[in-house]
C-alpha cells in the first residue's frame, strides 16, 4: 500500500502533498443549450435541500449501498485482465478529491492488474494537454472540466472515440442530456463521472443562529441577512476570488435566474454582446455584494488572496468566532467542510442559490473522462468510470455527486449529499451547464486571463460595470473568433 500511496502522489498520511484544491471548476462542463434545471428540477432541489439542510448525516443502516440498484456488492460490469500494463490519468483535483478518486483507480488496478499512475494537470488543463500533446507523451486518459475543451479536443482530433464497453454503460446508466455533452458532431468521446451541483450557498448554522439570521430566498433577502450577520460581528461572505472560477460561477448563478435560460444560452454561445443590458444588469446586481467590503471575508482584497479551499474551510472554523459565515460553492465543497470539525447536515448546512428573478438558479457542472490514446487499459477505465461500480466508491468516500442514474442513492455517505444527487438524477435531460465551461478555454478556462481576470478585476473594482463588460467583450471576440 505504501508503493501505491506514493505513486498516487499522497503521503503517508493519505494527504496530498499539493495546497490547492481544484473545484470543479468543476469546476466545470458546458453544453450549448442545455441548463440549468427546469421547474421540476428547482421544485425537487428546493425540497431536498429543505428536508435535509436541518437533519443530520445518514443512518448507519443507509450507507454502504451496492454498485447498482438494490445494494448488490457484485461487480457490475467486466473488466479484462491487463496485467503488467500501465495507464496514466491526470485531473485538476488535488487534497480531497485526489485521495478519493484514488480509491476508484486503487479499484481498477485491483480489478484489472494493471498499473495506474495519477498526474495532476493544474486548474490549466487545456494548457497541460496541450504541452504533453506537442511533446509526443499525452496521458491515456484525462478528466476534463469543460464540454469547450472537449470539443476542441475532439476538432483536433486528439480524442479516440469511446469503445463498445463505455458506450454500452453509458447507454445504461445515463440520461441522454449527459450522453449527449460527452459526444461531438455525434461520436461518444466521454463519460461524465462526477458532476456538480453549482447552485448552492453553505452556511455556518452557529453563525446563523447567534445572529438570528435565516436562510433566504431571494437575493435581497440574502443581502439583508448578510447584513445581519455583519451586524453580530462575524463577516458574512466568503468568496475565493484568488480561484477566478468562483467569481464565473457567481456571475452565472445571478445570470440565469436574473436573464432567464434563452438568453443564458445566447451569452454561453457568444450569440450576444458581454456588453448586453443582460450583463449590466447582472454585474450591477453581483455589485451590491461585492460593491460591500463590509459584507466580505477580509474585504476585497481578503476576498482576492482567498483560494476555493480556504473559501470554504474558513467557513467552518473558529468555534463562534469564523472569520465567514456562507459561502456559495457546488455540493463539492463538502469534501472541504470534512477537513474542518464541522459536521454536513449540522453544524454546515445548505440552501439554494437566491432567485434573483423569478426561480432561483440550478447551474451544474462536471468532470467528462476522454481517452487520449488508443488501447485496451484507456477503454477499460472509461469503461469502469461510466459503471455503478465506479460512481459508489467516491459515493461512499464523500463530497461527490454522480450523474450515474442507476447508481443506488444509499451509497452516499449522508443525507445532504444524497438529496443532492437524487435531484439531478431528477432532472434528467433538463439542466443548464456552466456557461464558462461552454467557452473556448482561453475565454473562460484558464488563470489570469479571459473571463476568469475580468471577474478579478471587477471584484477589485466593482464600480466598473461598463469596463468590465467592455473587457468581457473584448476577450471574449477574441476567443470565440466572433
Amino acid at each position: 500500500m505504501g508503493r501505491r500511496l506514493d505513486r498516487m502522489g499522497r503521503d503517508r498520511m493519505g494527504r496530498d502533498r499539493t495546497s490547492r484544491d481544484r473545484t470543479g471548476r468543476d469546476r466545470r462542463g458546458r453544453a450549448a443549450g442545455r441548463a440549468v434545471a427546469g421547474v421540476g428540477m428547482i421544485a425537487a432541489l428546493a425540497l431536498a435541500l429543505a428536508g435535509c439542510g436541518s437533519g443530520g448525516g445518514a443512518k448507519k443502516d443507509d450507507e454502504g449501498g451496492g454498485g447498482g440498484k438494490g445494494g448488490s456488492t457484485a461487480p457490475t460490469v467486466r473488466l479484462p485482465s491487463l496485467k503488467g500494463e500501465k495507464l496514466q490519468v491526470t485531473a485538476v483535483w488535488t487534497g480531497p478529491e485526489r485521495d478519493n478518486f484514488g480509491k476508484v483507480l486503487e479499484e481498477f488496478e485491483k480489478r484489472t492488474g494493471a498499473t495506474v499512475d495519477f498526474v495532476p494537470s493544474g486548474d490549466d488543463m487545456a494548457g497541460f494537454i496541450g504541452s504533453k500533446i506537442a511533446g509526443g507523451g499525452p496521458p491515456d486518459v484525462a478528466m476534463l472540466q469543460q464540454v469547450g475543451v472537449l470539443n476542441e479536443f475532439a476538432g483536433k482530433g486528439w480524442l479516440k472515440p469511446l469503445g463498445a464497453g463505455a458506450k454500452a454503460q453509458l447507454a445504461k446508466n445515463y440520461a441522454k442530456g449527459w450522453q449527449d455533452l460527452g459526444a461531438h458532431k455525434g461520436t461518444p468521446y466521454g463519460v461524465y463521472f462526477k458532476a456538480s451541483n453549482k447552485s448552492l450557498v453553505w452556511y455556518n448554522a452557529r453563525a446563523f443562529d447567534n445572529a438570528g439570521a435565516k436562510e433566504p430566498k431571494t437575493w435581497p433577502d440574502f443581502v439583508k441577512a448578510a447584513e445581519v450577520i455583519a451586524e453580530s460581528g462575524v463577516e458574512p461572505v466568503s468568496v475565493g476570488g484568488a480561484d477566478g472560477w468562483t467569481l464565473t460561477d457567481w456571475f452565472e448563478n445571478i445570470y440565469l435566474s436574473q436573464a432567464g435560460p434563452g438568453k443564458y444560452d445566447q451569452l454561453a454561445q457568444h450569440r450576444i454582446k458581454w456588453t448586453d443590458p443582460t450583463v449590466k444588469q447582472a454585474l450591477t446586481t453581483l455589485g451590491q455584494l461585492f460593491g460591500r467590503k463590509d459584507l466580505l471575508a477580509g474585504g476585497n482584497s481578503g476576498a482576492l488572496q482567498t483560494d476555493f479551499p480556504t473559501s470554504v474551510t474558513q467557513t467552518f472554523s473558529g468555534g463562534d468566532a469564523p472569520k465567514a459565515a456562507m459561502v456559495s460553492s457546488a455540493d463539492f465543497a463538502a469534501a472541504n467542510i470534512t477537513q474542518t470539525r464541522a459536521r454536513v447536515g449540522t453544524d454546515a448546512k445548505v440552501f439554494p442559490f437566491p432567485a434573483v428573478g423569478a426561480k432561483s438558479p440550478v447551474v451544474t457542472g462536471g468532470d467528462v473522462a476522454v481517452a487520449l490514446k488508443d488501447g485496451k487499459a484507456s477503454q477499460a477505465l472509461l469503461t469502469f468510470l461510466a459503471s455503478t461500480d465506479a460512481a459508489k466508491i467516491w459515493a461512499q468516500a464523500g463530497g461527490f455527486i454522480s450523474p450515474n442514474k442507476e447508481l443506488d442513492q444509499a451509497a452516499y455517505a449522508d443525507g445532504v449529499m444524497r438529496e443532492i444527487a437524487k435531484a439531478l438524477v431528477a432532472a434528467g435531460d433538463d439542466f443548464r451547464f456552466d456557461m464558462s465551461d461552454q467557452a473556448p478555454a482561453s475565454f473562460g478556462g484558464k488563470p489570469g486571463q479571459g473571463e476568469w481576470k475580468d471577474l478579478q478585476d471587477f471584484l477589485k473594482n466593482p464600480k466598473d460595470v461598463a469596463g468590465t463588460q467592455a473587457q468581457l467583450e473584448k476577450d471574449a471576440a477574441k476567443s470565440f473568433g466572433h
